[in-house]
């Protein structure tokens, strides 16, 4: 019986150690959905480094790496140790897909973008030992997907959530976005029944909780909202990701609170206005922040943020003043990253085409060192902000008054209790000046 191997690598410390940890709480989809649309005469494993050890001597016939941000460098060493063993390599994932031609110089083949069409390809060439170096095979829509063989995820140290995908793609397209990049603008909602469907898979598991992964949950409000009717029966509560827009439409933020959101994480971004601007994501106005942010926690959506330095409106005075938004907002679960092209995007085609790349050295496009010239900071002055920002943020003060002393604590105790060990666990990792990305 063939069998492949899955793997998703885990990152380096500052100190060049791997980061694992004892526990993950949100395990990734790709690879179960993968699992289950592998024919049955193939046997499947799944290795998560941060949880789990490699075993180089694998019996299996094919290696899948995926790659995720800067993991992808330590995904490199793992197809050079297994290609060394005369294994056929494969990788996978957003990042790969960015740096395609970089990438294949390092395993047999690259699967670009979704997967749905060119894996089952790929294994028919494994096995007719043609593989191709690229596959490249676009999806239109997301219908028909199997359940996710979630049960290879149950033999791993997970948390009390699984993931189940409602959509992929954004319909915008700011410059900066790996999702902008491969999706072009599309959003590609999946059936509703097949999503509920997998909430109760999940549920039949004996999980409460679920996280709803979507690049943009309210791409299609109407679309969400349908969905929400479907999952309100269940009595779930569930976490996602999508804009501040959720804040404007009363109705959807009703019907999402009523099918058991508890938790969003939203792309605050920046706190200037002409920087998202020029990033052509300026149908975010900062000057709404405080507000949106207010009317969601008082839903009861307990608020995750993302935010980033080093857009050309940056300067020492507005990453300082960012610290100061927070502590007033009190912002539960925040996180930062430098502004950073991602390759093959049109930030990083436009600051190369300015000769205001500082490297084109992928290694140090991790997110947490500056790899381009902003306009009214330093490089080396913008990284040292980004690491002062996070060890003021992650400072024990500020996370007991974010979290323990939310004025909303009171109303959901278990749900701040948890972002106070989520906070926590990033601390852990901003002391090792590791970018806390992985949880």
């Amino acid at each position: 019986m063939p069998k492949i191997l899955f793997i998703q690598p885990t990152q380096y410390s500052s100190d060049k150690k791997l980061c694992t940890q004892k526990k993950i709480h949100l395990p990734g989809l790709v690879f179960p959905l993968l699992a289950s649309m592998t024919p049955d005469h193939w046997d499947v494993e799944v290795k998560l480094e941060v949880v789990d050890k490699i075993d180089f001597d694998s019996d299996a016939d094919i290696i899948g790496i995926g790659s995720m941000g800067y993991a992808i460098y330590r995904g490199i060493e793992i197809a050079g140790e297994f290609r060394k063993r005369g294994k056929c390599v494969v990788m996978g994932g957003y990042m790969a897909s960015l740096v395609a031609d970089k990438v294949l110089s390092y395993v047999d083949a690259v699967v670009i973008g979704d997967a749905e069409k060119s894996y089952p390809q790929l294994l028919k060439d494994f096995q007719n030992k043609n593989v191709q170096p690229i596959y490249n095979m676009p999806i239109d829509n997301l219908k028909n997907l199997p359940v996710p063989r979630y049960e290879l995820l149950m033999e791993k140290r997970i948390g009390k959530m699984l993931p189940v995908q409602a959509g992929r793609g954004c319909p915008h397209t700011c410059q900066f976005c790996c999702i902008a990049s491969l999706y072009q603008g599309r959003y590609l909602p999946r059936p509703i029944d097949d999503v509920v469907r997998d909430i109760n898979a999940v549920r039949d598991l004996g999980f409460k909780q679920f996280y709803l992964l979507d690049d943009n949950i309210i791409s299609n409000p109407s679309y969400l909202k349908a969905l929400c009717k479907e999952i309100e029966p269940l009595k779930m509560t569930w976490a996602s990701q999508c804009s501040l827009h959720l804040a404007k439409n009363s109705d959807l933020l009703e019907a999402v609170r009523r099918a058991g959101a508890n938790m969003m994480s939203f792309g605050v971004e920046s706190i200037t206005q002409e920087g998202l601007d020029k990033l052509g994501k300026s149908w975010l106005q900062v000057n709404e922040h405080k507000k949106l942010i207010s009317t969601l926690t008082k839903s009861g959506i307990m608020v995750s943020a993302e935010m980033m330095i080093g857009t050309d409106s940056d300067t020492e005075e507005s990453i300082r003043a960012t610290l100061e938004f927070i502590q007033q907002v009190k912002i539960p679960i925040p996180r930062f990253y430098i502004l950073t092209p991602a390759p093959g995007s049109s930030l990083y085609k436009q600051l190369k085409k300015d000769g205001r790349l500082v490297t084109e050295d992928l290694q140090k496009y991790d997110g947490s060192q500056c790899v381009h010239q902003p306009a009214k900071i330093s490089p080396d002055k913008l990284t040292e902000m980004f690491w002062w920002l996070y060890r003021k943020v992650f400072s024990w003060k500020s996370i007991i008054r974010r979290t323990i002393l939310h004025p909303a604590f009171w109303r959901s105790p278990l749900s701040y209790t948890f972002a106070f060990f989520v906070n926590s666990h990033y601390r852990s990792y901003v002391m090792k000046k590791v970018p806390p990305n992985i949880f």
